[in-house]
């Protein structure tokens, strides 16, 4: 799977993301798009890494699309605490 590959799965892992933390975010819908592609670049580089589990090629994989949404909503998290009640 190519960098495009990778740029799709974070814009939905993104989005998934979202979904299981439903909320305000402080950045609003392209910030949280963003942290979804970064989330998906983490999650399957933690995966790799530390987890001894290879980037899988296709697009369907199970575990790289849990590894993403999981790095996603990590990010997401992270975000919403740092910069949370910045814009108030």
């Amino acid at each position: 799977m190519g960098i495009v590959g990778w740029i799709i799965l974070g814009l939905l892992a993104g989005g998934i993301a979202k979904l299981l933390l439903p909320g305000r975010d402080p950045g609003g819908l392209i910030i949280t798009t963003l942290i979804g592609i970064a989330g998906a670049f983490t999650g399957g580089w933690l995966s790799a890494k530390f987890l001894d589990r290879p980037i899988q090629t296709e697009f369907f994989d199970a575990a790289t699309w849990g590894s993403a949404i999981a790095g996603s909503f990590v990010l997401l998290v992270a975000y919403r605490i740092l910069f949370g009640n910045s814009r108030r």
